[in-house]
C-alpha cells in the first residue's frame, strides 16, 4: 500500500500522478490515507523558503507515520532532492530513498516493487529503470531522455555557456541536469476531479531570471513531442476530462526546440477540434512570448477559455533589469491592450514579487500605479525569497522585511478595491459553470468555476439555488446567473439542466 503526498505546483503534480500510474501498473495498491501506508512519497517543493519549510514539514510528518505507525518506508522525490540530496539523507535518517525530478522512473526500484512484465505489446509499454540501466542520482538512459537531448533553444545553450545552470556547489546534485519528459504512453493516475485535468507540454526553463532557481532544478527548456500531447489530450477526452490545462514553465516558448514557429497557437489549434473537449487553457505565458497568432487562436475558438495568467513579476524597468526580465509599466500596458483588443472579455491574471533587492520607494509606487492602471481580475503577490543559489542572492540592498511584508498588504488591499468593484459588473451576467462539488464551509453550497477561473488558483463561485433541479452533478456544466459579488468569489444561481 503506497500513500502519496504531493506538495507545490500543477507541474509537480503532474510528476506525481506519473509515479502513482507507475506503481499502479506495477500492481502496487494506492491509499489516500497516510496511517494506511506501507510505503510513504512525499513529493516536494523547493521553490521559495515557504516552500522548503512545507516540504520539510511534511517529510518530518510522514516520518512518524514510519517511526509509531504501519509505514515501513519513506521515499522523498521532486525539487528539494535536487537541491539538498545529501543533505535529506543525512539529517532526515528515515528517509530510506530520494527521487529527483529527472528520476520518476525510478520510483519502482525506490518502492522495492519489481516493473510489471510486459505480456504483449502496449500502448502502455513504459521503460523503468531496470530496462534502462538508471543509477542513484543520475539521469535515466531511456528513449524518452535521448529524443529530447538532441534538441535545444539557441537562448538555452546560450544560458548553458554562460553558467546559468551550474549546481556545482550544491552538494548531492546530480552531476546531470534533469532531462526527463513524460509522453503519451507513460502510465498516470489522475489526481484532480474527473472532469478536469492537467497536460505537462514542456519541463524546465531557459530565461535569466536572477530571483529563480528552477531552472537549476528542473534543467534546460525542452517540449514534448506535439503529437504525444495531442495523443494524450484524445485519451483523456475519451475517458471523460472535458477541461484540460497545459502547463510548464513557460508554455509559450512551446516548440521552439523542436523548430516550431508559433508552436503554443499550432497546439491549441488541433486541441482545440478534439470532440467533447469543453474547456481549454494554459498556464503561464511569458510577456514578450504573446504572439497576434496566439491570440487569434485564443479568440477564434469557443473551447479556448478566454483567460491568460501572465506573470509579470514587477512594473519598475529598474527593478525587471536586476531581475533580468526585461521591460517595464509603458511596454505592459501596451501589451494588455493588445490583448484584451484581440480578445475582448478575456481574464487577465498575473503575480508580483515584492521586496526585491534595490527595491526603493520610488519602484514600489510605479508598481501601485500600474496595478491601478492595468486592473487585473486576478492577482498575486509574493514576498521575495532571498535563495542560495540564484543570482540574486549576491545582491546588496536587501528590503526591511517589515517594508516588504507592509508593501505586500499594500498592494493586496489595492487589488482588494479593483477586485470588489470588477466583481460587481458580474450581477446578473449569465454564465456557463462548471460544478465541483460540495462547499467544504457548508453543505447548503456548491462550489464551481467559469472559464474566468483557473482550477484552483482563483476566487471561487458559490451556488446556493439550484434552479428546478433536485441536485447538482460534480464534472457537470450549466447555465447559471450571478445574483451577488463580493471581493473576489460570486454568488450563483442554476437556470438550466447540465449542458
Amino acid at each position: 500500500m503506497v500513500g502519496f503526498v504531493s506538495l507545490g505546483c500543477p507541474k509537480n503534480l503532474v510528476d506525481s500522478e506519473v509515479m502513482m500510474g507507475l506503481l499502479d501498473r506495477a500492481g502496487a495498491r494506492l491509499t489516500a490515507r497516510p496511517e494506511e501506508a506501507e510505503i510513504l512519497v512525499v513529493n516536494t517543493c523547493s521553490f521559495i523558503d515557504t516552500a522548503k519549510q512545507e516540504s520539510v514539514d511534511t517529510i518530518l510528518e510522514m516520518a512518524r507515520h514510519k517511526t509509531s505507525g504501519s509505514a515501513k518506508k519513506l521515499i522523498v522525490a521532486g525539487c528539494l532532492v535536487e537541491r539538498y540530496r545529501d543533505e535529506i539523507r543525512k539529517n532526515i535518517p528515515e528517509v530510506d530513498a530520494v527521487v529527483g525530478t529527472g528520476e520518476l522512473e525510478s520510483i519502482l526500484e525506490a518502492a522495492g516493487i519489481a516493473p510489471a512484465a510486459p505480456a504483449a505489446p502496449s500502448p502502455f509499454t513504459i521503460l523503468t529503470s531496470v530496462h534502462a540501466g538508471m543509477r542513484p542520482g543520475q539521469e535515466s538512459l531511456s528513449s524518452t531522455h535521448a529524443q529530447q537531448s538532441k534538441a535545444s533553444r539557441p537562448e538555452g545553450r546560450l544560458r548553458e555557456q554562460q553558467g546559468r545552470f551550474s549546481r556545482q556547489d550544491w552538494q548531492g546534485a546530480a552531476h546531470l541536469l534533469p532531462t526527463y519528459l513524460y509522453d503519451e504512453i507513460t502510465p498516470r493516475l489522475l489526481s484532480t476531479p474527473r472532469a478536469s485535468a492537467y497536460i505537462k507540454i514542456a519541463e524546465g526553463c531557459d530565461h535569466p531570471c536572477s530571483f529563480c532557481v528552477i531552472p537549476n532544478l528542473r534543467g534546460k527548456f525542452r517540449s514534448r513531442r506535439f503529437e504525444s500531447v495531442v495523443a494524450e489530450a484524445q485519451r483523456l477526452v475519451a475517458g471523460g476530462v472535458r477541461e484540460i490545462t497545459l502547463i510548464g514553465q513557460d508554455t509559450t516558448c512551446y516548440g521552439e526546440d523542436l523548430g516550431l514557429k508559433d508552436g503554443l497557437a499550432a497546439l491549441l489549434d488541433a486541441l482545440a477540434q478534439i470532440e467533447g473537449l469543453r474547456w481549454l487553457r494554459f498556464l503561464y505565458a511569458y510577456p514578450n512570448r504573446i504572439t497576434g497568432r496566439l491570440l487569434d487562436t485564443i479568440a477564434k475558438h469557443d473551447n479556448i477559455c478566454k483567460y491568460l495568467d501572465v506573470p509579470l513579476q514587477h512594473a519598475s524597468p529598474d527593478v525587471l533589469k536586476r531581475m533580468k526580465r526585461g521591460a517595464g509599466a509603458e511596454i505592459f500596458l501596451k501589451t494588455l491592450e493588445k490583448v484584451r483588443v484581440a480578445v475582448p472579455g478575456i481574464a487577465l491574471r498575473t503575480s508580483f514579487i515584492v521586496g526585491f533587492p534595490g527595491e526603493s520607494s520610488s519602484d514600489f509606487a510605479i508598481l501601485e500605479q500600474f496595478i491601478s492602471e492595468a486592473k487585473f481580475d486576478w492577482l498575486g503577490v509574493f514576498s521575495y525569497s532571498h535563495e542560495e543559489g540564484s543570482e540574486a542572492y549576491s545582491l546588496a540592498a536587501q528590503v526591511p522585511k517589515r517594508t516588504l511584508e507592509a508593501r505586500k498588504r499594500r498592494l493586496m488591499k489595492l487589488q482588494q478595491a479593483i477586485s470588489k468593484r470588477a466583481k460587481q459588473e458580474w450581477i446578473g451576467r449569465q454564465v456557463t459553470l462548471l460544478a465541483e462539488g460540495p462547499s467544504e464551509e457548508t453543505d447548503l453550497l456548491w462550489e464551481g468555476r467559469t472559464e474566468f477561473h483557473a482550477p484552483e488558483i482563483d476566487g471561487k463561485v458559490y451556488i446556493n439555488n439550484f434552479g428546478d433541479l433536485e441536485g447538482l452533478k460534480a464534472g457537470r456544466f450549466y447555465h447559471a446567473e450571478i445574483t451577488e459579488a463580493h471581493d473576489y468569489d460570486l454568488v450563483a444561481r442554476i437556470v438550466s439542466s447540465p449542458l
